[in-house]
């Protein structure tokens, strides 16, 4: 296939990821003054833990089985191979998740205490030990329209299951006031349902073989991705503690309200980071496949770079915009998240070259050191600095995680990547963010900033030949029918 048809189909599966993505966060949002009004601040944070307690415990429980499935799934063309493949994830997943809904189960009352000082919320565990079967065993499920590359089937139920969670929701807590026992029955209603009809869907792939040497295999390739996930939720999540322990609530209200502006790149990531593993392995030829991430490591560094910009450059407004304004200085840290995410992103791209040759053991080294600069450094910055060091922190810390993954995956699956180009369309959007908050960019200034990132881009010489012939066929192509028309 053409480099420009990979490159679309590619841009076409992460948009629609995208949509799906944009649905949620944005009924997420509405959703909120509906547990601000029927919930109290204990019962909302009681819920917030437990979703984070089961959000490590499913890193755990998966064992690295979904980027497996990912991976061994391409290994063969054979609909047998894929279909002992499915099978294998899928009953090795309803057995983890099983035994976590167990262990959940048992110690739901120990749980409670440790976590709230009270045995009284064990009826919360236990559900949230259902929501983690649930959610593990959804996600499993609707992999397989992500490696069929079905984005819209997989976003399709996405949305029914976002549907019927918000309609569980709200019969649960506002009519039956069940508090936030609801909130969390409403949230696994919706994925039950929609998990139950997608297993009689899938019932003819679905089957009792379980192949225990393929297991073994997808094991070895996915364990070391467990220590990986945890350390990036480590890198991700963990200035919020620092913060809150190295300076107050305070700045660490103001930096949340900051990460809440900057997600918006996580969105445009989270879209790209559904689509890529299916779309990279699925790639057969080793020569179109390298030539093929090296393009799409560049064009996702100008598109998420150019995000990066815009957010860093309106983010005073955004702030206004979206919160109290008490919480204006909280725009000083979007920026420099938001340029954070474009390393990520990075990282996504260049490590796909490990998992194509199976070669995870080292991933974990990676991100291991990543989460030590992130630790060092808030430790080291916060104190004086408040967000503004966690913010630098994150930043550090996912600029050696890129770095450390592009120099191990090019000794293990060397591709032409074109650093040259990545580094001039980085350094263009930081330089511009830079001149537009030194100057003091009014509104309009700053929208004309953002616009024109793309054309800085030309006298610098990021564009090839190619790229400009290309350019100048769809101008002319544009003029074409007007032409014709007079």
């Amino acid at each position: 296939m053409a480099l420009g048809a990979q490159l679309r189909r590619l841009g076409t599966q992460s948009v629609i990821y995208g949509l799906g993505g944009l649905v949620s966060r944005i009924l997420a949002v509405l959703l909120l003054p509906l547990y601000t009004h029927y919930l109290s601040p204990s019962d909302y944070g009681r819920i917030e833990t437990l979703i984070a307690l089961t959000t490590v415990l499913a890193i755990v429980l998966r064992f690295g089985i979904q980027p497996a499935f990912f991976r061994f799934t391409f290994d063969s063309p054979d609909a047998d191979h894929r279909r002992r493949v499915l099978r294998t994830a899928f009953w090795f997943t309803i057995g983890t998740s099983t035994a976590g809904l167990a262990a959940l189960a048992a110690l739901a009352e120990p749980i409670s205490e440790a976590l709230f000082g009270t045995t009284d919320a064990w009826d919360l565990v236990l559900a949230s030990g259902v929501a983690l079967w649930a959610q593990m065993n959804y996600e499993q499920l609707t992999a397989v329209f992500r490696v069929e590359e079905r984005a819209t089937a997989f976003v399709t139920a996405s949305l029914v299951n976002i549907v019927l969670t918000v309609g569980a929701t709200l019969v649960l807590v506002v009519a039956l006031d069940t508090g936030p026992l609801g909130v969390i029955v409403g949230n696994f209603t919706g994925t039950l349902l929609v998990y139950a009809v997608l297993v009689l869907y899938r019932r003819e792939q679905l089957g009792l073989t379980f192949d225990r040497g393929l297991l073994r295999e997808m094991n070895r390739f996915g364990m070391p991705l467990v220590p990986t996930a945890l350390l990036l939720w480590v890198t991700s999540f963990s200035d919020r503690f620092f913060l809150v322990t190295l300076a107050d609530a305070t700045e660490t209200g103001l930096y949340s309200v900051g990460v809440r502006i900057a997600s918006a790149m996580v969105l445009m990531l989270t879209a790209f980071r559904m689509a890529w593993p299916a779309f990279a392995y699925s790639i057969e030829d080793d020569g179109e496949a390298r030539r093929t991430y090296g393009w799409v490591l560049t064009y996702l560094t100008v598109v998420s770079t150019w995000a990066a910009t815009g957010l860093a450059l309106l983010s005073p407004w955004l702030v206004d915009w979206l919160a109290a304004p008490a919480f204006s200085s909280a725009s000083r840290v979007v920026g420099p998240l938001a340029f954070a995410a474009v390393a990520f992103g990075g990282y996504i791209v260049v490590a796909i070259g490990i998992g194509r040759q199976k070669r995870t053991q080292f991933n974990w080294v990676v991100t291991g050191a990543a989460a030590a600069v992130n630790v060092a450094l808030n430790l080291a910055l916060i104190p004086p600095y408040g967000m503004m060091g966690a913010a630098v922190a994150t930043v550090a810390a996912y600029v050696v995680m890129f770095a450390g993954m592009a120099w191990w995956s090019q000794r293990i699956y060397p591709v032409p990547y074109q650093w040259r180009r990545v580094a001039t369309a980085l350094l263009a959007g930081v330089a511009i963010a830079v001149v537009g908050k030194l100057v003091g960019a009014g509104l309009p200034l700053a929208i004309v900033l953002t616009a024109a990132y793309p054309l800085a881009l030309v006298p610098l010489g990021f564009l090839l030949p190619v790229e400009r012939a290309a350019i100048r066929r769809g101008i002319a192509a544009r003029r074409a029918p007007a032409g014709r028309a007079r």
